[in-house]
């Protein structure tokens, strides 16, 4: 991957005492990447089209990502982080396992057609990585699982769903949800007159649900 760039170079070293360091300076730069990456994907990617879309200089954006051959593992972690904190504040909002499970496949699946988050994921997949970076991609993908599994627990300990074995039921659904979300990132015109959200829900429901997902 090319790593010259206008600004300092990648291995010099950055004065951080000049750097935005804040949280808002870093989820400016986080999002300004996940659409850069999104409309441009990775070959041809500089940092300087990141600082450009962010309003920042490219010593900025260097100074949050280090360097360049990080960038995508680290975009992508902060990415997920911010969206399980968004479904953790819905969820706890949420008055039973039922509007839980909603709002889980809500989030999981691509908004539309180009959602910026999914597509960095994509990018990211097709990447090469070591040990590390297979490492994060594990964690990252885990993280849905047990998020899963935890509604599901709750929902059958309350005896709102049935007692289904969850390590096969969790990998049925994230194997569903996966396949949807490529089929609506395609844009397959299935989907152009019926929700994949409702598909996935009623699909998941009619083995956890008793009466085949009346709520």
């Amino acid at each position: 991957m090319p790593t010259s760039e206008t600004g300092p170079a990648l291995g010099a070293p950055i004065d951080r005492k000049r750097q935005p360091s804040g949280d808002g300076a870093r989820g400016r730069a986080m999002r300004a990447a996940i659409s850069v990456i999104a409309e441009k994907g990775t070959a041809g990617l500089r940092m300087s089209d990141i600082a450009a879309r962010a309003g920042m200089s490219t010593g900025h954006i260097l100074y949050h990502f280090g360097k360049k051959d990080r960038l995508l593992l680290e975009v992508l972690a902060w990415s997920q982080a911010d969206l399980w904190e968004r479904f953790r504040q819905a969820a706890d909002q949420a008055g039973s396992p039922a509007e839980k499970l909603d709002l889980f496949v809500r989030f999981y699946l691509p908004r539309h057609q180009g959602d910026e988050r999914y597509a960095l994921w994509t990018q990211v997949m097709l990447q090469g990585h070591d040990e590390a970076g297979r490492q994060v991609l594990t964690g990252l993908l885990d993280g849905w699982d047990e998020r899963l599994e935890a509604i599901v627990r709750e929902g059958r300990d309350l005896g709102h769903f049935a007692d289904v074995p969850l390590p096969e039921f969790t990998i049925r659904a994230v194997a569903m949800l996966s396949g949807l979300s490529e089929d609506v990132m395609f844009g397959r015109s299935r989907w152009q007159h019926t929700s994949a959200h409702a598909f996935a829900l009623s699909a998941l429901e009619r083995e956890l649900v008793p009466g085949g997902g009346a709520r």
